[in-house]
């Protein structure tokens, strides 16, 4: 283990999926197809939604376009360490690039998780006042939604970076897990945490818990607020709000899991953190564009055009 002077640790070392070097190139070949298909999906509805202008006109579209820019970079915190990891005997990352991946996982997850919480309001103001929705979805306010969502991701990172930065670190330094989170991190401290994880935990698993509430409670109105309505409407509003749905479950599930418990391990740790970082990124473009008719019109004008 590196040290300097003061014995403080410079270097982690990350355990990784597994030990196996058979076991570690067929997971390198596996996620690359995942990683390669995260960055062509989220990029191809960034792309389409910026070269479509009825579609960058419709908030929704451009809430859209912002949530796929998000997981595009979420994936590119994590993923490429990964795979290079898997190609050398050593998984070793320094304690400055252990802390940049916790403030961009933290920063780019809590952005995240506002974001939904404006396509919620987003779908609020489209199923239940459909007359105004344009005049109150103003574009200067889906701007303002989305530059709060930024600002509120950069204020809780920065407060997960803060608590941790100022914890000593003078051995052990092997992480249990493929890259940093502050779980782990917090646990390798050598000093007594309980104080920190309280409040890591009432950051992170509180704000996790609170929007994932307020998600599912946004979405039990509309639906029964469209409860009275045409057949035709109704099955439109329950299609929306079950994507939705869908995704909210899918990401905040893992997260809840992570950070509103104790900083114990959990042999399921691994896998949540996984599928947190590594496949719900693609599952975003999955959803939205398979079972979006508009949107998979776009992308085959997009391809017409440059294919013409």
């Amino acid at each position: 283990m590196e040290k300097e002077n003061d014995s403080r640790v410079t270097e982690f070392v990350l355990l990784g999926l597994s030990s196996s070097l058979e076991l570690q190139l067929f997971l390198f070949l596996i996620f690359l197809l995942f990683y390669m298909a995260i960055v062509l999906g989220n990029l191809l509805i960034v792309v389409t939604v910026r070269a479509d202008t009825h579609l960058l006109q419709s908030p929704m579209y451009y809430f859209l376009g912002h949530l796929s820019f998000i997981d595009l970079c979420l994936s590119c915190v994590t993923v490429p360490k990964m795979l290079g990891d898997f190609l050398r005997e050593g998984k070793i990352i320094s304690f400055s690039g252990c802390l940049a991946q916790i403030y961009f996982l933290h920063f780019l997850g809590a952005s995240e998780m506002f974001l939904l919480t404006a396509m919620a309001y987003d779908r609020y103001v489209a199923i239940c006042n459909p007359l105004h929705y344009l005049t109150v979805m103003s574009r200067q306010l889906c701007f303002r939604m989305v530059f709060a969502c930024w600002c509120g991701g950069f204020v809780h990172s920065v407060t997960q970076v803060t608590l941790v930065i100022q914890l000593p670190f003078c051995g052990p330094n092997r992480l249990d897990n493929f890259y940093c989170d502050v779980p782990q991190v917090v646990k390798l401290a050598c000093t007594d945490t309980y104080v920190v994880e309280l409040l890591m935990v009432s950051n992170s698993g509180l704000l996790t818990l609170l929007c994932f509430l307020g998600l599912l409670a946004s979405y039990a109105v509309i639906l029964c607020r469209v409860h009275g309505s045409s057949s035709e409407g109704k099955s439109k509003a329950v299609s929306t709000c079950t994507t939705h749905i869908i995704v909210i479950f899918l990401m905040f599930g893992p997260g809840i899991f992570i950070y509103t418990r104790p900083f114990r391990a959990f042999p399921a740790d691994k896998v949540i953190s996984l599928f947190h970082t590594v496949i719900f990124p693609l599952l975003n473009p999955v959803i939205y564009t398979l079972r979006n008719q508009e949107v998979k019109a776009s992308v085959k004008r997009l391809f017409s055009q440059h294919l013409a």
